[in-house]
């Protein structure tokens, strides 16, 4: 063999040549560890969130075309990259350069919060602009579908990339080019006061232009290589794998002979994910580059041939270009390609998954392969044999021997016949999201009549995501062939289907009955669609459908719409550079969009540095027998392991236990510790510790089960209020019920993160983390270390999202780093995957809701008892604050007169839930409301007039008797009635819903009182630091930490008001606590509060002190009046202090004054769902909200929408599920669904209060980053009120519990039909579940 080649490819215009190459390094590691290009982040490894997107451009010498797409640099082996181009958000513009109009746009339409995920949106936007200068607005929804962002909500981004469209404003979003603003939106007039809107968050004339003579050219270099070079196979050995690059088809064939078992790759996204999440090992990879053939694209006159090394974007825009020229009838099969090609993964994915790959691959939910299937293709193969051709049927897809690709066989193309006359193929899917989400069943069926007599020649119906393999109903279709196209054939097609794909109950993926109904459900779309093209081929033969049936031939299509904010004018007495109350943009949001704002993981390795990684235990309770170590500690650059042993007695802190002793309580309990020099050697060292479990009993995963056995944490804790027992006895009506609901992940962007650093003298210790609460980091390091806390120092320069995920597990994590990089004096990184981060760190607390409720006929509540549950897993950690928090706030907005509720947290075999944004109000609070509906249905009322009559009144006392006054939220409640039109779309609702009988739709509107506070005064002070510098700027250090919420944004604002100084002069580096000691959690919504109140005092200190000598000189600078300070010796450091909102709280007496004040608001969404399938849509959502005097609009705005969209997520799709035996099966963005693009509103409108009374708050702002989740339940009892509809019309009238969350599964499962009778059901015990509800 000739000696091995150089990688040759160029990163941002710079040439990079890779002389002893590892296959098995991915392009994340290399820019982010080998380049130090730490601006493309690491998201999941899977390519499920976009957040290491990068653009590859490829020359092609025989069409002298450069094609650029965006990729996932985690799924991109650096040895395919030979001769491309690569650009990373660096390369397209830095503040040390020139900014890119992207990334200038986003950050100014405060597109960015925490930023983790801008570089990846930024390099998707930049692939769309240079394939597409002009972008439609579905070719941007389209583009950005791939990428996943937890905090903004998308709204501002896609504002932001809508100023590249053609027409920047609305009108494109409406089919008709009429601008929707000019229109009655919905057809309904809008309210008087909607039309006053506000001054812009931001203006689109001073954005930089497009210039396309800036961007970075395609390397002349690489050209001149592609045309000249002579064609030979390239070979890249590594340590354990090698990698062949054949570039002739010839050379490709003599590959596969040599290697029969090796996988082809092209663009890596099957056989990367298998290798890197199921151990998949392959000693040899074959990968082709620029082989001609296998990129052939040949319009036949029976069909379409397309070569398998197409990537499916590529396939998608050829089949979008046939099918507007060919004739209708001859594209039935390439139309239905091509619904599923707009929703399957991201746009990064399609355009380096191969057609061939996503064949070969033969995933059981694929989504091409079922339409292939029915559509008669056929595979052309080749080896050194010869060619052959094989149908893509089910003995191929089910890999039978004899119908298979030969070991040494590579597939070379790919035929798609036409349709004929007479022949209709469709596809069906359903996901639980609409788009980038792997389908939970999905379907191709096609009918040929022959002639027009509407009798069945030939049918072939296959399914995706119901069995091992795809599976085609070929016995059934057999049986109906001869048979007219009618009611009865349909019937008798259900039955002989559901006979012949059965599915067993314990089925992997579980949704079994769900899986079922779809079968046929997809079936009678099929149906539906085919009776209504023949009926238009020949309106004499055929019966017209129903025009109530007309509306299940329709997808809900996800489109976008101008969402108009109003929020309120700055006062009439602020100066002009006064900067309170003015939208100013995110103080690092440009150095997000450029990719130099730097996390934790993003700091440079310290000389030396080790890395270091968790064994966790694979049972959920059980006895460790034994710890085999020997082999894990005797692989290369493996230094230790720490294990409890080593730990002895400083293995705890408060509550919580470091390393499992003798005994595990829930799978992903922390066992031991791995460090190594890298962390390649360290997890593969980690993978070969051998724990041997005796299992013990009970396991108790469940609520249900943590009450049979009163497995509880502490003492219940509960408050009484009036007397319920004798309201009891005067009640009307008496009801009772309950609710489950299923925990939430955090899924901040970035994952846990960690570099502990000894100083080498002292025992001194840095500690780098993303955390929100430093002070604790800090105490439990200095616990584990046996230091004082003035050797430990913690240092945070920004969060990439936490949400109330990076506190109590972070510092457990953080005190095993600190002590691991004691022990051996050098510096220990540790950084979580975002499979371990889910397991290891859980989530939100799953809640039952049990209540009785006594209320009078006309709605009036006069007793309530309720008691909740919290799953609080194996350890307390903050779950009694969150059952405590939770009953306090479990009244929402309503007055109960009598009142009793009790609250316990369950111990379960889970890892240990913790604290989440709105801290048990999201549960408690959907309870009481879902109680709320209830009590409204057997009244005959709607939930509106139930929720009107008990709501506050102005002034008036909590349950545990603190007074408050709710004139803002009758005021919100009142406001978002008129702006949201509701009586008159409700009107609309109800005749929609009566016209329609397979989709509804359903309006709901929620109230919200969400108190703030913390409970105690201790834990609400805050400390500031503020200096100012001989030459007039002023730097700024504070107790709070940045997430994403622009807290050291709001505080420069602060120290500008207060020193009035221009904002430029201020400056804020990190929270540290060396500089403000003893800080508080950063969370509770009152981060900006509690320290924009110290830096107040700090900087009304100086210009107490400085007074004088501004007096005396008031035309001077801030330069001049440091340095006559400095001459006449006057300080010019403060420190500012805050000690805390009065706050108290006696749960003995059940009374007491815990909070400060409350958010107020309501919130009104509509929803569309499709009965037959459960998929739901919403339409819009209107939110009115009491924001006291707004700092900041644009930062309010964005906390309460992402809030909003990330409870809609709660409340709807987000789905943990988990095995009998404890494990959590959802460890990513593949199987766990956070809500994307295609999730939001069609149309949003939030609104502000005008400012209202002034309070001792700063500013009489409010602190809103929690309130806005419970508003996403809006959505939940939108679809609840969908859902009843349909019940209604098909003659249900008992009531139907709907649990939390309302995903397709269970919003399908309650629209009973004649569907849901038909399938078979399974006894309760007959199996054991895939998963349980914990």
């Amino acid at each position: 063999m000739d000696p091995a080649p150089d990688l040759l490819f160029y990163v941002n215009g710079r040439k990079v040549i890779e002389k002893n190459v590892d296959p098995e390094t991915m392009l994340l590691p290399y820019l982010r560890k080998t380049l130090r290009l730490t601006g493309t982040k690491y998201g999941c490894g899977g390519g499920g969130c976009g957040a290491c997107t990068v653009m590859i451009s490829r020359y092609n010498p025989s069409t002298k075309k450069i094609r650029h797409y965006p990729a996932n640099a985690c799924l991109t082996p650096i040895c395919s990259l030979y001769g491309t181009a690569v650009t990373t958000v660096e390369g397209i513009g830095s503040t040390k350069t020139r900014i890119h109009p992207i990334q200038e746009r986003i950050a100014k339409c405060h597109g960015t919060q925490c930023g983790f995920c801008t570089p990846g949106m930024v390099m998707s936007m930049y692939a769309l602009l240079r394939n597409h200068p002009e972008p439609t607005m579905d070719q941007l929804t389209d583009a950005l579908g791939g990428n996943l962002c937890r905090c903004t909500g998308y709204r501002p981004i896609i504002d932001a990339c809508r100023t590249f469209c053609k027409t920047s404003g609305c009108c494109q979003s409406k089919e008709n080019g009429v601008c929707s603003l000019d229109e009655e939106r919905n057809g309904l007039p809008e309210c008087e006061e909607g039309n006053k809107t506000s001054p812009e968050l931001f203006s689109e004339e001073e954005f930089l232009p497009v210039d396309p003579t800036q961007e970075l050219i395609f390397p002349p270099e690489l050209m001149i290589m592609a045309e000249k070079q002579p064609q030979k196979t390239r070979v890249f050995g590594g340590e354990r794998v090698t990698w062949i690059s054949p570039v002739t088809l010839k050379e490709l064939l003599e590959a596969k002979f040599k290697h029969p078992q090796a996988p082809v790759v092209m663009g890596n996204t099957s056989v990367g994910p298998e290798v890197k999440f199921k151990g998949v090992f392959h000693p040899v990879v074959i990968s082709p580059d620029r082989i001609e053939e296998l990129n052939v694209v040949n319009h036949t006159r029976t069909g379409l041939t397309l070569g398998a090394g197409l990537s499916l974007a590529q396939v998608k825009d050829i089949l979008a270009e046939v099918v507007q020229k060919l004739p209708d009838e001859k594209t039935q099969t390439y139309c239905a390609l091509l619904k599923h090609l707009r929703t399957l993964a991201g746009q990064q994915i399609r355009s380096m998954a191969s057609l061939g790959g996503h064949i070969v691959s033969r995933h059981l939910d694929s989504d091409l392969n079922p339409l292939l299937a029915v559509g008669n293709c056929t595979l052309n193969l080749i080896s050194k044999e010869g060619e052959r051709q094989i149908p893509l049927n089910e003995q191929f897809l089910s890999k039978c021997p004899g119908a298979d690709l030969n070991p040494q066989e590579i597939l070379v193309s790919v035929n798609i016949p036409h349709s004929r006359k007479w022949e209709f193929v469709s596809a069906f899917r359903q996901a639980q999201r609409q788009q980038n989400a792997l389908a939970i069943v999905n379907s191709g069926m096609r009918v040929f009549f022959g002639k027009g007599d509407g009798v069945i020649r030939e049918l072939s119906i296959s399914y995706g995501g119901v069995g091992p393999t795809i599976i085609c109903a070929k016995n059934s279709c057999q049986k109906l062939i001869g048979r007219p196209w009618n009611e009865e054939t349909l019937d008798a097609a259900c039955r002989l289907v559901l006979d012949e794909v059965s599915l067993p109950g314990s089925a992997p993926g579980g949704k079994v009955e769900f899986k079922r109904t779809l079968i046929i459900s997809f079936l009678f779309k099929f149906y539906l669609k085919v009776s209504q093209i023949l009926k238009r081929m020949d309106p004499g033969h055929y019966p017209r459908l129903a025009d109530k049936y007309e509306s299940a031939l329709e997808d809900l299509h996800s489109t976008y719409h101008w969402h108009p904010l109003n929020y309120q004018n700055e006062q009439l007495w602020q100066l002009p550079q006064d900067p309170i109350g003015r939208p100013i943009m995110h103080l690092s949001g440009i150095k997000h969009a450029t990719g130099e704002a730097t996390y934790c993981d993003d700091m440079p390795a310290v000389d030396r540095e080790l890395f270091l990684t968790f064994v966790t235990s694979s049972r959920a309770h059980a006895k460790i027998v034994s710890i085999d170590l020997s082999e894990a500690l005797s692989l290369p650059g493996v230094v230790d392991i720490v294990t409890s042993e080593h730990l002895q007695n400083v293995n705890s802190f408060a509550t919580e236990t470091f390393l499992a002793t003798d005994e595990v309580f829930c799978v992903g309990h922390l066992v031991c510790a791995v460090v190594a020099d890298s962390e390649i050697q360290a997890r593969r060292a980690a993978d070969r510790v051998k724990i041997v479990y005796q299992d013990l009993k009970p396991l108790i995963l469940t609520i249900e089960e943590a009450i049979q056995h009163k497995s509880f944490f502490e003492q219940e804790r509960k408050l009484e209020y009036g007397n319920v027992d004798e309201a009891f006895k005067m009640v009307d009506q008496i009801l009772e019920g309950k609710i489950h609901m299923g925990g939430q992940e955090h899924f901040y962007m970035e994952t846990q993160s960690m570099l502990v650093v000894p100083k080498g003298e002292d025992q001194e210790m840095d500690v780098y983390v993303s955390t929100q609460f430093p002070r604790y980091i800090q105490e439990i390091v200095a616990s584990i270390l046996k230091l004082p806390a003035n050797k430990v120092m913690c240092h945070v320069r920004r969060v990439g999202g936490a949400f109330g995920g990076k506190v109590v597990k972070t510092g457990v994590m953080a005190a095993i780093t600190a002590f691991a990089a004691s022990k051996h004096g050098r510096a220990v990184r540790c950084t979580l995957e975002r499979g371990e981060d889910m397991l290891i760190t859980a989530g939100r607390h799953p809640y039952l809701g049990k209540y009785k409720v006594g209320f009078m006929n006309d709605g009036r509540i006069l007793a309530l008892e309720m008691e909740h549950y919290a799953n609080g897993g194996s350890s307390l950690d903050e779950s009694l604050l969150v059952i405590e928090m939770g009953l306090l706030k479990m009244d929402n907005a309503y007055k109960f007169p009598n009142l009793r509720c009790r609250g316990w947290v369950c111990k379960t075999n889970l890892p240990s839930n913790t604290a989440f944004r709105g801290f048990g109000f999201p549960q408690t609070g959907l309870v009481t409301e879902s109680c709320i509906t209830e009590v409204a249905a057997k009244c005959g009322l709607s939930p509106e007039q139930v929720r009107t009559i008990n709501m506050y009144k102005e002034i008036d006392q909590t349950p545990y008797k603190e007074e408050i006054n709710a004139k803002s939220l009758i005021q919100c409640w009142r406001e978002c009635m008129a702006k949201s039109s509701y009586s008159m779309r409700r009107a609309t609702v109800e005749k929609f819903n009566a016209e329609n009988y397979w989709k509804k739709k359903g309006l709901a509107v929620v109230p919200l009182k969400f108190p703030v506070g913390l409970g105690s005064v201790a834990i609400g002070q805050a400390a500031a630091l503020v200096h100012i510098y001989l030459d007039g700027s002023a730097l700024v250090t504070h107790g709070g930490i940045e997430m994403g919420q622009g807290v050291h944004t709001k505080m420069i604002q602060v120290a500008s008001r207060e020193l009035r100084m221009p904002l430029l002069n201020v400056h804020l580096r990190g929270t540290s606590t060396e500089t403000v000691p003893n800080t508080n959690v950063s969370g509770g919504s009152v981060v900006a509060d509690l320290n924009g109140l110290a830096v107040k005092d700090a900087c009304q200190t100086l210009l107490k002190r400085l007074e004088p000598i501004i007096n005396k000189n008031p035309q001077g600078t801030w330069k001049d009046w440091a340095q006559t300070a400095f001459d006449e010796s006057i300080s010019l450091s403060a420190i500012g202090y805050f000690r805390g909102y009065e706050s108290d709280m006696n749960w003995e007496k059940g009374e007491g004054h815990p909070f400060e004040y409350s958010v107020y608001g309501a919130a009104c969404s509509e929803v569309e769902i499709d009965c037959l399938t459960g998929s739901h849509k919403n339409i819009r959502t209107d939110i009115v909200v009491d924001v006291g005097n707004s700092i900041n609009p644009a930062l309010d705005m964005g906390q309460i929408e992402g809030a909003f969209i990330q409870g809609m997520g709660l409340y709807t799709i987000e789905e943990l599920n988990y095995s009998p035996q404890g494990v959590l099966y959802t460890r990513g963005p593949n199987q766990y669904k956070i809500p994307a693009i295609c999730d939001i509103p069609t149309e949003m409108h939030i609104s502000f209060l005008p400012p209202s009374e002034n309070s001792n708050t700063l500013y009489s702002s409010k602190g809103l980053g929690e309130s806005g989740v419970f508003l996403g339940c809006s959505v939940f009892f939108a679809i609840r009120d969908a859902v009843c509809a349909a019940r209604q019309e098909r003659g249900l009238s008992e009531p139907l519990p709907l649990d939390s969350p309302l995903t397709p599964e269970k919003i399908r499962m309650a629209c009973e039909d004649k569907f849901t009778k038909m399938i078979p059901r399974d006894e309760p015990g007959s199996c054991i579940p895939w998963n349980v509800r914990v």
